[in-house]
């Protein structure tokens, strides 16, 4: 059988509506939202902001997966000085992430517009860029429609992926007895963190969008608070990390 015989249907069913629920509460941790606030301040374009979500939870889920087969497969436990130092590596991308915001508004990142039509409706795709990224463009044009998402919010959906809830879903699995259940859950687990994190994602996205578009200062603040957040919420959580890894 696939399951488990001692795994009714209904336990099965509760078990992975609480999976889901768990991955959607997990994108409100407030360093995830520290993490994609930063990358969503570039992208003027709430789908755009909504597609970095997704990849965010993607990564996520990629990370999940593989060390949920490392637990199933492999009886692999991670110990308290393990889980802290995946958490200190959260403290220390938090850092990074701020510097590179702020370091982009001290540049001078200029408000761009692609401005073209479709038959007689005229409108503008507004998006900023950083002082290379502007030299750039004058070089080589971007499609009216291109994306340009970077594997950025991949990479930080993967480090995210076993900290905090993440490092508790994984002990969770160890109490499940059926291994087609337990990856199962890993998969509910994700598809509720890639919902939860697409629509937080939007939401960050809309002050930008808005203001990008009518208040270039009141925009450059915004994404100088996303910076400074991300800056202090890392420094503040590796600073209390430390004794615990000392």
């Amino acid at each position: 059988m696939l399951f488990a015989d001692d795994i009714s249907a209904t336990s099965i069913g509760l078990l992975l509506a609480f999976s889901f629920v768990m991955g959607l509460r997990h994108a409100l941790e407030p360093d995830h939202l520290a993490a994609v606030s930063i990358i969503v301040s570039d992208k003027k374009s709430v789908w755009s902001s909504s597609l970095i979500g997704a990849l965010w939870g993607v990564g996520h889920t990629i990370a999940l997966l593989i060390a949920g087969i490392a637990v199933i497969a492999f009886h692999f436990e991670i110990s308290e000085r393990l889980a802290n130092l995946l958490e200190l590596g959260v403290g220390v991308m938090l850092v990074l992430l701020g510097l590179e915001a702020l370091r982009k508004v001290l540049m001078g990142g200029g408000i761009h517009s692609h401005v073209h039509s479709h038959g007689s409706i005229v409108h503008a795709h507004p998006h900023v860029h950083d002082a290379e990224q502007v030299r750039a463009h004058s070089v080589a044009a971007h499609t009216h429609h291109g994306l340009n998402i970077s594997p950025k919010p991949l990479f930080v959906g993967m480090v995210h992926g076993l900290a905090g809830s993440g490092a508790l879903m994984l002990l969770i699995l160890a109490t499940i007895r059926s291994p087609a259940v337990a990856i199962l859950y890993i998969v509910v687990f994700g598809t509720g963190s890639i919902g939860g994190m697409m629509i937080m994602s939007m939401l960050i996205g809309l002050p930008f969008h808005f203001t990008v578009q009518r208040f270039t200062r009141a925009e450059n603040w915004l994404r100088s608070a996303a910076g400074v957040f991300s800056l202090s919420f890392g420094v503040v959580w590796i600073a209390a990390l430390l004794p615990e890894l000392l």
